[in-house]
């Protein structure tokens, strides 16, 4: 715990962090989370990554991960959709639920998960393809349209939703990987969406784009919040402030501090906390 006397003067913006107050009061008490994780730690041979970490996720909130890096955010993150059963050598323990169900129990369909549970990368990643054919992949494989004509709707109301539809209406036969990079970003967000899917997952989605494609993509997290659960891993705490309403403090593999983000940025409960949203270290 901080001490009393000490001046506290936080990084990020408080008028941003004060906007996120009004937005709590449509949370209803008492409503269940869309994920939760209880005690969730991650080894990678004998190595620790993370240390019991604990945390809800609401489908009317978006989530922040927030700390230093290497501090053990993405590797939570991707636990969330098993993406750490790629690496050979991950091991997770402790319990992950989504809607209830285990996420790691051996009845439970990856794939399937991997729809639920959607990811947008660091790096936007199209996929050499048309940017019909990158939204319309995953619905396609999934078996979500009937015919050409429904599989049309699923791409324009991606598309719409990801806010690009007016940029490339007129290309959609054109290669992804010709748009810019924050088009393309908006394109992976498409492509995850165009699954239906019930919580997306980004992991730093702005650190690779320029200002005016960040704005862009921090409007897209407001408009999306509410049809979606939203997590996401942010090295930019003012952009925490600015999407979040939930904040995850990680350090060392530790998760620190969670609350809601107003909280967290003016009154923090731990000193690691203080520390690191007034800038002395990380």
């Amino acid at each position: 715990m901080r001490e009393e006397t000490e001046a506290f003067e936080p990084k990020a913006d408080v008028a941003e962090v004060t906007k996120q107050d009004k937005t709590e009061e449509r949370a209803a008490p008492g409503r269940k989370p869309k994920m939760l994780t209880r005690d969730v730690s991650v080894f990678y041979g004998e190595k620790q990554a993370l240390k019991d970490v604990s945390i809800e996720i609401y489908d009317d909130l978006v989530t922040a991960f927030i700390g230093p890096s290497g501090c053990g955010k993405s590797t939570f993150l991707r636990c969330l959709n098993r993406m750490n059963d790629t690496i050979p050598s991950a091991r997770v323990t402790g319990t992950i639920e989504l809607d209830g169900e285990d996420v790691n129990a051996s009845a439970m369909d990856v794939v399937q998960l991997r729809a639920r549970v959607g990811m947008v990368f660091q790096k936007p990643n199209p996929f050499p393809k048309s940017i019909f054919e990158n939204v319309a992949y995953g619905p396609r494989i999934h078996g979500l349209a009937s015919g050409k004509p429904e599989l049309e709707q699923i791409v324009e109301k991606s598309l719409k939703r990801a806010g690009l539809w007016e940029e490339v209406k007129d290309r959609l036969q054109e290669s992804g990987t010709a748009l810019s990079g924050g088009q393309q970003q908006r394109l992976c967000i498409a492509r995850a969406i165009a699954v239906d899917p019930e919580v997306i997952l980004m992991d730093e989605p702005c650190s690779a784009l320029d200002p005016i494609a960040t704005a862009k993509i921090e409007e897209l997290i407001h408009e999306l919040r509410g049809r979606y659960a939203i997590a996401i891993v942010t090295h930019n705490m003012q952009q925490a402030a600015r999407v979040s309403q939930r904040t995850a403090f990680f350090h060392l593999g530790e998760l620190v501090e969670y609350g809601k983000t107003s909280e967290i940025f003016t009154n923090p409960k731990r000193q690691r906390t203080t520390d690191y949203i007034t800038g002395r270290y990380g």
